[in-house]
């Protein structure tokens, strides 16, 4: 006879969960977080959360919770400079007030939406980062599984 928590669904690579989570800085810094309002439910593989992140659910169960620290290369990755270009202000509608820190959504030729952040400007150009905003950080993911439902 199964016990049973043994009848209990793991996390898998397409399930359907509902949780609650947070992602916050190394120095305590909540970015996002669930936790005082709604869960969340969502189905891995879907594009949802980031691969990392997904992975770190696999074999969780409804009722279990767990923080983890993710160093940035295994969360959003690491910063690329490479990722930052400078574009010519007349790029941007005139009446655009752009300024550092100012979120962008820019469209790519294959029709996906892109955010880019403002880092610096003149009057001449804008340096635009297409880095993630949280690229290069570590970070504590700290997710409580409240249901788990996994496709036959």
């Amino acid at each position: 006879m199964k016990a049973l928590s043994d009848l209990t669904p793991e996390i898998t690579a397409n399930s359907e969960i509902t949780l609650h989570f947070a992602i916050a800085l190394c120095d305590g810094t909540t970015i996002t977080s669930t936790f005082e309002g709604d869960p969340i439910t969502l189905t891995l593989g879907t594009g949802s959360l980031i691969d990392n992140l997904e992975k770190t659910l696999f074999g969780l169960k409804a009722g279990e919770k767990q923080s983890l620290l993710l160093e940035a290369d295994n969360a959003f990755g690491p910063r690329d400079e490479e990722k930052a270009y400078a574009m010519p202000r007349s790029s941007f509608p005139e009446e655009m007030a752009l300024e550092p820190e100012l979120v962008i959504s820019f469209s790519t030729p294959a029709g996906d939406e892109l955010a880019g952040i403002v880092m610096e400007l003149d009057e001449e150009q804008v340096k635009i980062d297409f880095n993630h905003p949280l690229a290069g950080n570590d970070i504590v993911f700290t997710v409580q599984i409240i249901n788990v439902n996994n496709p036959e």
